[in-house]
C-alpha cells in the first residue's frame, strides 16, 4: 500500500513537470542592468486600391407587392450594369433588403396606411478606383437612387505593414541607444517586443446622395494616400 502511494506521488510530480505543464507557466526574464521600456510606431503610406460603395434602390407603392417588384426590377438593371462594367460576383454583396409600411397621421384619428417603401442595397468593391465614378454614374442611370461612400482601403496591406514593422523596430533601437548614451550606458539586449496590432486608419465614407440629374453628372473619385501603422512596445536592458 505504501509503495503504491509513493508511485502515485511520483507520477503526479512527473506530470507537473511535463512540457504541457511548463507551457502554462509564466517565464520571467531577469534584467541585470537598467530596464528601458519604449513605445514606438512605424508608419508607411500607400495609395488605396479598393473603393467600397453602397448602392441601392428605394421604391414606393400603395401595395407591398408593388414596392418590392419595382425595387427588384430596378436592382436587376443595376446589377446588370455592374456586370457589364466588369465587376466580379465576389465584389458584389447584398447588404440589406427592407419593406416598411407608411402611415398618415391625423389628430384624433387612427393611423391610416397609405403605402409601402421597399429598399434593396448592395455593397460593391471597385478595384479600379479611378473608373469607379463612371460606373456609379451608370448605376444611377439604371435606377440606383441611393449611393453612399466611398470607403477607400488597401486590399492587401500585409507587405506594407511588414515595412512599418521594420521601421518601428529601427526607431525603437535608435531611441534605446539615445537613452543609453544620455545615461552613460549602452544597449545590452532586447528583452521583449510586443505588437499591439497593425492598423490603417480608414476615413469615414462621405455620403454621395443620388439625384435625379446625376445621370448627367461626372463623378470623380480620387484615391489619395493612406497611412498604415504598427505600434510596438519594446523592452531593453541597458
Amino acid at each position: 500500500m505504501k509503495t503504491a502511494l509513493v508511485s502515485a506521488l511520483l507520477f503526479c510530480a512527473l506530470a507537473l513537470s511535463s512540457p504541457a505543464a511548463a507551457q502554462q507557466s509564466t517565464i520571467n526574464q531577469t534584467i541585470a542592468g537598467t530596464r528601458l521600456d519604449v513605445s514606438v510606431t512605424g508608419e508607411v503610406t500607400r495609395v488605396p486600391d479598393v473603393a467600397i460603395v453602397s448602392a441601392g434602390v428605394v421604391s414606393r407603392s400603395t401595395t407591398a407587392t408593388g414596392a418590392l417588384q419595382d425595387t427588384a426590377d430596378r436592382m436587376s438593371r443595376v446589377l446588370a450594369a455592374l456586370k457589364r462594367a466588369g465587376t466580379e460576383d465576389r465584389d458584389i454583396q447584398t447588404s440589406n433588403v427592407n419593406l416598411n409600411p407608411e402611415y398618415r397621421y391625423v389628430e384624433n384619428q387612427p393611423p391610416q396606411l397609405v403605402g409601402y417603401t421597399a429598399s434593396n442595397n448592395v455593397t460593391v468593391r471597385f478595384r479600379d478606383i479611378r473608373n469607379s465614378g463612371r460606373i456609379l454614374d451608370a448605376l444611377v442611370a439604371q435606377g440606383a437612387n441611393q449611393i453612399n461612400g466611398p470607403t477607400l482601403t488597401v486590399d492587401k496591406p500585409e507587405s506594407a505593414l511588414d515595412e512599418a514593422r521594420a521601421k518601428a523596430i529601427a526607431i525603437g533601437r535608435a531611441r534605446a541607444e539615445l537613452y543609453a548614451r544620455s545615461l552613460g550606458l549602452r544597449v545590452a539586449r532586447v528583452v521583449s517586443v510586443n505588437e499591439s496590432g497593425g492598423s490603417y486608419p480608414v476615413p469615414p465614407p462621405m455620403p454621395m446622395y443620388a439625384r435625379a440629374d446625376m445621370a448627367q453628372a461626372k463623378t470623380s473619385i480620387e484615391p489619395g494616400e493612406q497611412k498604415l501603422q504598427v505600434n510596438l512596445a519594446m523592452t531593453y536592458e541597458l
